[in-house]
């Protein structure tokens, strides 16, 4: 904790929670089990996140793509889903964390969408940090729904850009994230915040995600203040700026 420089923290972090599936397979557990042991890693990544000072949070937690795994597995991760929801909102509340989500939600069970909006609901006042957990969402369907929105309002194309863009997007009002983490030692973001993720930093570590801990997140955000952001300007352009 000494090591981080909290004047130069990101204010938003982007987490592909990664190697559930594999973290069970080398305890000889089936993957709902990996998927459980998860809950540890988001509970402790959650609270050190709010107690540093980030201010907002967002978890990759389903995918649109996930909807094509087993159906027995989709079926157990939203009954997961339900619970962890359910058990966590007395923890995000002690800690004044607001919860928020992107993504088709529309496509959750009516159980799993009453458990998220009454979460939303009972936290929405909190303002240490914000939560967002990015369920059935993909980097592709949220711009493909913001292009129809646009299309919606009969917006024209002369009055089209990135700052309107953006205000389509599911993230609206939420700074885009400066640091993207990845575990379980794979290189791609898997279309996770494909617009808001232009200038993010990437960060990836070998991890699996059931093992992620503190100290995990120190070292992504410590690795992150040795880097040199200039968002394509030369470094002497970013001096001068200084």
């Amino acid at each position: 904790m000494n090591k981080i420089d909290t004047n130069n923290l990101p204010k938003h972090i982007g987490i592909i929670m990664d190697g559930n599936g594999r973290w069970a397979k080398t305890k000889g557990k089936l993957r709902l089990f990996g998927h459980k042991s998860g809950v540890k890693a988001v509970r402790e990544t959650v609270e050190m996140s709010a107690q540093i000072g980030i201010k907002f949070l967002t978890l990759y937690a389903f995918s649109t793509e996930n909807w094509s795994r087993p159906k027995s597995e989709v079926k157990s991760l939203m009954r997961l889903l339900i619970s962890s929801i359910n058990s966590e909102t007395k923890t995000l509340l002690k800690n004044n964390i607001k919860l928020k989500s992107i993504g088709d939600t529309n496509l959750l069970p009516q159980d799993a969408k009453e458990q998220l909006n009454s979460s939303i609901e009972k936290t929405k006042n909190n303002n240490r940090m914000t939560l967002i957990l990015a369920l059935s969402y993909s980097g592709r369907w949220d711009i493909i729904s913001a292009v129809k929105k646009i299309i919606k309002h009969k917006i024209t194309s002369d009055k089209i850009d990135e700052q309107l863009f953006e205000q389509y997007l599911s993230t609206k009002n939420v700074p885009n994230p400066e640091l993207l983490i990845r575990t379980s030692g794979e290189y791609r973001i898997s279309n996770f915040l494909l617009w808001q993720s232009a200038y993010s930093e990437f960060y990836f570590t070998d991890t699996l995600w059931p093992d992620f801990r503190k100290s995990d997140l120190e070292k992504a955000i410590i690795d992150f203040q040795s880097r040199e952001r200039r968002f394509g300007n030369t470094v002497e352009q970013k001096n001068q700026a200084c």
